[in-house]
């Protein structure tokens, strides 16, 4: 099969450049990563701010040929992909198979786990976080099947009360995953188009806190979010609105003068804890979470959606995390595989 440009490229740039980083010795060898990303993310995240920083610190980047078995291509040190696919995914468990030494980031099993909203959260909510620095929860939450004949009937079994946030039930790649709709009154459920995720809406000041997290290592970053809705509001509007992206990279809140109890970011003590507890629950290392404190409460907050692999472009100082992040498989490497060490 005829390669890509880039892939040829860094076919022939892999075996130059190990020798060449490793010629001498005592030299530490370089780390290859192997990435295989849409062209969106690839856009997005293979910055060269990015690249240029790994490559100073012994990172080597080599796009994966999706036409070429990935058993022919490497060698790798770390496998790094958001593409879907029963394909790809068996290509990824067989390459994981015969090279154990090879860290995949992530495991795609673990990561069809964000894909369904049913399922996203329940580890949150298992976890019954609390301690000093506050509450960690997940809002209620319901699931509407498309056999559920009448929404209404299953929100008023259920007791949820209004407002309702509707959001898709399933990630299909689409930017429609994002895309939420709020329902402030009872006739306006019949609008909404199942299979979907209904959540009680939480007054939270109409700011989000995106938790990026890369292994160990977290971000927090404040982002615009829906408004307070007050029992006046809610008993004088009606109908669904829908929001196309909310808590987007342009939706940014950093500089913004907020109410010091609204822009107050949740306890660092208690996002790591929670940030550990959920890469050991998920088998995750590249995620985000999406957190907002309940508004009036200092201490109480919820987590209402969490992303694989996100944007984290976007993130400040990415790059400098990032490299951090990758240079510490060449520790655990060496831990678990010595022999493989040049």
């Amino acid at each position: 099969m005829k390669l890509t440009d880039e892939a040829m490229r860094n076919k022939d740039s892999i075996g130059d450049q190990h020798e060449a980083d490793c010629g001498e010795a005592g030299a530490t060898p370089p780390i290859v990563v192997g990435y295989a990303l849409t062209p969106k993310k690839i856009t997005s995240f293979m910055q060269p701010k990015l690249e240029n920083l790994a490559r100073s610190k012994g990172i080597t980047f080599v796009a994966i040929d999706q036409n070429r078995p990935l058993s022919d291509q490497g060698p790798f040190d770390v496998v790094m992909h958001k593409l879907r696919g029963t394909e790809w995914y068996q290509a990824l468990e067989d390459f994981r198979q015969d090279h154990p030494e090879v860290t995949i980031l992530d495991p795609p099993e673990s990561i069809e786990h964000l894909r369904n909203r049913e399922s996203m959260l329940q580890d949150v909510d298992d976890m019954k976080l609390s301690d000093s620095c506050g509450v960690v929860g997940v809002p209620r939450q319901l699931v509407v099947t498309a056999d559920d004949s009448s929404v209404f009937d299953v929100v008023t079994k259920a007791g949820l009360n209004l407002p309702l946030v509707a959001k898709p039930l399933v990630a299909d790649g689409s930017q429609k995953f994002h895309e939420l709709s709020l329902a402030y009154d009872q006739n306006s459920l019949c609008e909404l188009e199942p299979p979907l995720v209904l959540q009680e809406f939480v007054n939270h000041g109409g700011i989000l806190f995106k938790v990026y997290v890369v292994g160990e290592a977290i971000k927090v970053v404040r982002r615009y979010s829906l408004p307070n809705v007050t029992k006046s509001e809610l008993s004088k509007i009606s109908g669904v609105f829908r929001f196309p992206r909310v808590s987007c990279a342009a939706a940014s809140a950093e500089d913004a003068d907020l109410d010091p109890e609204v822009a107050e970011l949740p306890p660092q003590p208690l996002l790591e804890r929670l940030a550990k507890e959920l890469r050991r629950r998920l088998g995750l290392q590249l995620f985000n979470l999406d957190i907002i404190r309940e508004y009036g409460t200092r201490d109480r907050f919820y987590v209402i959606d969490i992303n694989y692999f996100p944007g984290y472009g976007k993130m400040p100082d990415y790059e400098l995390i990032f490299t951090d992040f990758l240079l510490s498989f060449r520790r655990i490497k060496h831990n678990k595989f010595p022999h493989n060490i040049n």
